[in-house]
């Protein structure tokens, strides 16, 4: 049985896995916290990670039925993220680990996203057993990469964000209309009742052959054209007519060059995690093509997306039972750690 926990920026998470079984996932968020000044503040997200970890980790203990006495191996995200907040979970975990004797895992945030599209069931489970080499989309608020997944714990990162990631364009747009933070969401149930055709804006690198993105030109788009048309945010009609057409942008670079690198790898299965995953135009819109090209698609489940614990507890126990070597208990945290140097 493995404890995990995950405070790479504003969710406080612990989770208790056993056998590649999710047993408890008990996450606090601090949204409404950071709501007031439009954005996470980091020394505010640490002291809330400081306040809510001992609560967190009783309630997932509790939800496990389970005790310190009965857990075999810890393990913490290690990066990246927010240097001091990531330094309250690994720390608590290195300090676990070292009083309970065990070994201690320090996982990188975005492999654990990179397997969740494949934790399912109730409660979840990560069917290993089944899966296939993926090209696998990690889209949220401050990263967009596009990853080629051989096998389990083995993979290539194709390319990633230059600028401005998809989640953090949703945001910044958001916050120029004048939407409630965190703005992405809203903006996307604005979206569903607009039409994505009403205002044509542009789709960086969407036909580079290469799989970087850069979606900074697109957001400064929208803010000439909020400039040259102020009237738009005046008129509820307008407005989510705005908010379909930006959605529109971001999802067909995203789709479109994720099925490109499905193509040259000759790859059948792809995969979506991330916060920005939860969009419901990119679920649809990643759908829609994967089944007009007969390919698979698997994205993580929506409690999944988000930052939590289970996905780093799953893949802490998958390297745990497959004898991957523990990180030292001195291991200090890598807050620009890159995926690629893994």
């Amino acid at each position: 049985m493995l404890l995990a926990i995950e405070s790479s920026c504003d969710e406080t998470s612990v989770a208790v896995v056993r056998g590649d079984t999710v047993l408890a996932n008990v996450v606090a968020s601090q949204i409404r916290l950071h709501a007031e000044y439009g954005g996470v503040v980091p020394e505010l997200a640490t002291r809330e990670h400081l306040k809510n970890l001992p609560a967190v980790t009783r309630s997932a203990l509790q939800q496990a039925g389970a005790t310190p006495g009965d857990l075999t191996a810890i393990a913490s995200t290690i990066g990246p993220g927010l240097p001091q907040a990531l330094m309250i979970g690994s720390r608590a975990a290195q300090a676990m680990a070292f009083a309970l004797d065990l070994p201690y895992y320090g996982i990188h945030h975005h492999e654990g996203h990179l397997y969740s599209p494949w934790i399912s069931g109730r409660p979840p489970h990560a069917e290993w057993d089944h899966f296939e080499p993926n090209i696998s989309l990690i889209v949220s608020g401050g990263h967009t990469l596009l990853v080629h997944v051989h096998r389990p714990l083995q993979h290539t990162v194709l390319g990633g964000t230059l600028d401005d990631a998809a989640g953090e364009c949703f945001d910044k747009v958001a916050k120029l209309i004048g939407l409630a933070y965190p703005g992405g969401p809203v903006l996307d149930r604005l979206a569903e009742e607009g039409d994505p055709a009403a205002y044509d804006f542009p789709r960086p690198l969407k036909h580079k052959p290469d799989f970087e993105f850069s979606f900074s030109g697109l957001k400064t788009s929208v803010r000439y054209f909020l400039r040259d048309n102020p009237q738009i945010l005046e008129d509820d009609a307008c407005l989510k007519d705005l908010c379909a057409s930006v959605r529109a942008a971001i999802v067909d670079v995203l789709v479109t060059k994720t099925l490109r690198a499905a193509r040259r790898k000759r790859i059948r299965c792809i995969t979506a995690s991330g916060g920005v995953s939860c969009n419901v135009g990119l679920r649809r819109e990643l759908k829609t093509r994967c089944d007009r090209e007969g390919l698979q698609l698997r994205i993580a489940d929506a409690g999944l997306c988000t930052d939590n614990a289970a996905m780093i507890g799953i893949l802490a126990d998958h390297r745990h039972r497959c004898g991957g070597a523990p990180t030292p208990l001195d291991a200090e945290v890598k807050p620009g750690w890159q995926l690629d140097a893994l």
